[in-house]
C-alpha cells in the first residue's frame, strides 16, 4: 500500500509505504481540540515507512509531539521522542481513507452520546494499555 497526503496549503507533503500497524479513533479532549471535531481518526505506521517534505511546527501533548504545518495549521503527525512509530492524521490523506477501518476507540468516556461506537472495534475507557 502506498498513500500520500499533506496539509491544506501544500507546503508539507508525505508518503506512506506499507500497511498501518493499527487504526483508531480517540475522543479525548486533546484530540478533539486538535482535530476541531468530535474525535480524531488516525493510523499508526512504522516511522521508517514515512517520508515527508516541508517544515513542521510542534507542540507537546500526553501522546507525544503533535506536528502540524506552520503556515496553514493542518494537523498531520504525532510521535513520542524515541518511538519508532508515527501517528498519521488520516483526514490529511489525499484520497478518502475508507479502507482504513478503526480497530479500537480511545477515551470512550468522552464520546458524544449521539455518536455510535464502532462495531467490532475494541472499546477503551481511556488510553490503551
Amino acid at each position: 500500500m502506498k498513500l500520500s497526503g499533506g496539509c491544506n496549503c501544500g507546503q508539507v507533503r508525505y508518503e506512506l509505504d506499507g500497511e498501518p500497524i493499527r487504526v483508531g479513533i480517540c475522543h479525548c479532549e486533546t484530540c478533539r481540540k486538535g482535530s476541531g471535531s468530535a474525535f480524531s481518526y488516525f493510523g499508526i505506521w512504522p516511522k521508517a515507512s514515512v517520508t515527508w517534505s516541508g517544515e513542521l511546527a510542534s507542540w507537546s501533548s500526553r501522546a507525544g509531539g503533535e506536528r502540524f504545518c506552520p503556515a496553514c495549521g493542518s494537523p498531520l503527525f504525532c510521535w513520542a521522542e524515541g518511538s519508532d512509530e508515527i501517528e498519521i492524521k488520516l483526514g490529511s490523506l489525499d484520497s478518502p481513507p475508507s479502507a482504513l477501518v478503526p480497530a479500537y476507540e480511545l477515551w470512550t468516556i468522552r464520546r458524544e452520546p449521539w455518536l455510535a461506537h464502532q462495531k467490532g472495534a475494541e472499546q477503551h475507557t481511556r488510553d490503551r494499555e
